[in-house]
């Protein structure tokens, strides 16, 4: 019983012993005599500048989203359905005779109604669907637009068009260099205000990138003539928060 009472202190010891001291309490190991003193604060990321950085770049749209739909009625949900399927075929093979691939066309917003007098009474149906369509060859997105309609006839409707960059690398590297050198201008104003040297990079941060620029409301197209397309430019804006350790004040 004695043994074991005096085996368990000497346990303790060794593995106390055994830990570098380094490691105690966050202390540095001792340094060797002589060696400068090296301040661990300016070093410390809480000593530091945190700023937010933006870069906006302009560029010309590669692609045109264009949201057809139909809109039919009829005195039953089938004759409704019928009209509306055949004006939404006879639309979309004018797309693929224009050279649209089928990727680039969804069918979107299925809908099935009814027209009802004042007192409830149902007096016959209404049929939608909705064809989202890219459009990659901008130089003919007015001519196809029409196409499209006039092949609809006047079931056809045209709500949106907007424009994209799709190809957008490039613009995104432009961009993210300029929101950085954004940042870094910032930074070292507020440092030298602090009376400190900028120090390292200790983080960075992106913000999802955003896309701005114009969406245009087309109300009709005519079928004698392709509708007036402008893309005009898009932007695209990337925002970093940067963070900065601040350095050692000269003495």
């Amino acid at each position: 019983m004695n043994r074991n009472r005096a085996t368990v202190p000497a346990l303790v010891l060794a593995t106390l012993t055994a830990v570098p001291s380094s490691l105690i309490s966050g202390l540095p190991a001792a340094a060797s005599p002589g060696a400068p003193m090296v301040s661990r604060l300016a070093e410390d990321p809480r000593e530091g500048i945190t700023v937010t950085g933006t870069g906006e770049v302009f560029g010309e749209p590669d692609t045109l989203t264009a949201d057809f739909a139909v809109e039919t009625t009829g005195a039953t949900v089938k004759e409704a359905l019928d009209r509306a399927t055949a004006a939404a075929i006879k639309m979309r093979d004018s797309l693929v005779r224009a050279g649209t691939a089928r990727d680039d066309m969804q069918t979107v917003n299925v809908t099935v109604g009814t027209t009802q007098k004042d007192d409830g009474k149902i007096t016959g149906y209404t049929a939608s669907q909705g064809l989202t369509v890219t459009v990659r060859d901008l130089a003919r997105a007015g001519t196809l637009i029409s196409e499209t309609v006039e092949a609809g006839g006047d079931a056809a409707r045209l709500s949106n068009v907007s424009f994209a960059i799709e190809k957008d690398d490039a613009l995104l590297a432009e961009a993210r260099k300029a929101a950085f050198a954004d940042a870094r201008a910032k930074a070292v104003l507020y440092a030298g205000e602090a009376g400190r040297p900028l120090g390292r990079v200790v983080r960075v941060s992106e913000e999802t990138p955003t896309f701005g620029g114009y969406s245009h409301k087309t109300l009709m197209a005519s079928a004698d003539a392709a509708a007036p397309i402008e893309p005009g430019r898009q932007s695209l804006t990337v925002t970093v928060v940067v963070e900065w350790a601040l350095g050692t004040a000269a003495a």
